[in-house]
């Protein structure tokens, strides 16, 4: 990690990253959704990552 990057030690915090990062990104122009493996080597865990976009009650109506 470096000094820039943001230090992450809660799920609120995870959950702010993560919403900070699809923001800037569709931003833009980046289709923010779909699946994708993070790949971390062999002495860190390896994920896999769905993002879907989901109805707001706003949008249904």
């Amino acid at each position: 990690m470096t000094a820039e990057e943001p230090s992450v030690t809660s799920q609120a915090e995870l959950h702010a990253e993560l919403r900070a990062l699809l923001l800037r990104a569709h931003a833009n122009g980046v289709e923010v959704k779909g699946g994708w493996d993070c790949r971390n080597g062999d002495d860190r865990p390896d994920w896999d990552v769905v993002v879907t976009e989901v109805e707001t009650r706003s949008d249904s109506a």
